[in-house]
This record gives structure tokens, C-alpha cells and sequence, in this order.
């Protein structure tokens, strides 16, 4: 092959990756947003819970939900095969991470928690807590 159909041939392979990456929309949404489809949390956790897939598939790595709560809720202790990592959006929530003490999450902090490390949280605030979580693996949550 000529140079320069080797150099055609290079530049057309190095467009055509962004090309490929626009296929997927991007995405930007409020916990507020009506669009949103509101599911069922998992049986173990009581009524009133909610989750909306953001993006990804559950059943598959790499997953963003809201996970919704009213005020006054208590969710009960459980863990997860992945990691989380998160960020509260609305509410004011208490989370104690077994062997560690209670963190008092705000709007807007960053929490992180390990992979099969059980937690329970309680929203004690006025207003529903909503939080943004993103799973490095298939969600699941394991009752205690």
C-alpha cells in the first residue's frame, strides 16, 4: 500500500472512534425531571422507596440511578456487590457504614462506599432525600 493511502487509511480509522462515540446521546436530567420512570426499590426496603435508572442497564456494569426516600425514612441495613459512589441531591441523610461512625450527608456531598460493606441511612430531614448513585457493577442489594 502507498503512503499516503496508508496515511488516508490512518486518519479516516482515528475520525471514524468520536464518530462512533456520538452514536450515544448525552444526557443531563433533575431528580425533578417528569420524564423520569420511578420503579420499585427492592422488597427488603419499605414502602415508599424509588429508584430511576439514569443510565445503563442494571443487569450490566456501569449503572447511575436516583434513589429516592421520603422524610423520616429509614432504610434498613443491606450491602452491594459494587461499590457506590454518590452524591446527595435533596434531603439531609444519615449513613453508618459497619465499623465506622455515622457520616450526615448535605445536599451536594460526595460519599463513597465500599463493595460489600453493610449500611443502613436514615432521611431525617423536612423534604424527601434523593440520591444519585453510580454502581461499578450489576445493582443488587443484599437484606441483612
Amino acid at each position: 500500500m502507498s503512503k499516503v493511502l496508508q496515511a488516508v487509511s490512518s486518519a479516516l480509522l482515528v475520525l471514524s472512534v468520536p464518530l462512533a462515540q456520538a452514536a450515544e446521546p448525552a444526557l443531563a436530567v433533575t431528580h425533578t425531571d417528569e420524564q423520569l420512570v420511578w420503579g420499585a426499590c427492592p422488597d427488603f426496603i419499605p414502602k415508599g422507596c424509588e429508584i430511576a435508572v439514569l443510565h445503563g442497564d442494571p443487569a450490566k456494569a456501569n449503572v447511575d440511578v436516583f434513589f429516592k426516600v421520603p422524610a423520616s425514612f429509614t432504610i434498613p441495613a443491606h450491602w452491594h456487590t459494587s461499590a457506590e459512589r454518590m452524591v446527595l441531591v435533596s434531603g439531609e441523610l444519615s449513613v453508618t457504614y459497619e465499623g465506622q461512625p455515622t457520616a450526615v450527608l448535605k445536599p451536594g456531598m460526595y460519599a463513597y462506599g465500599p463493595a460489600k460493606r453493610s449500611h443502613k441511612a436514615v432521611c431525617g430531614s423536612a423534604a424527601a432525600c434523593v440520591l444519585f448513585i453510580a454502581f461499578e457493577a450489576p445493582v443488587d442489594a443484599v437484606e441483612l
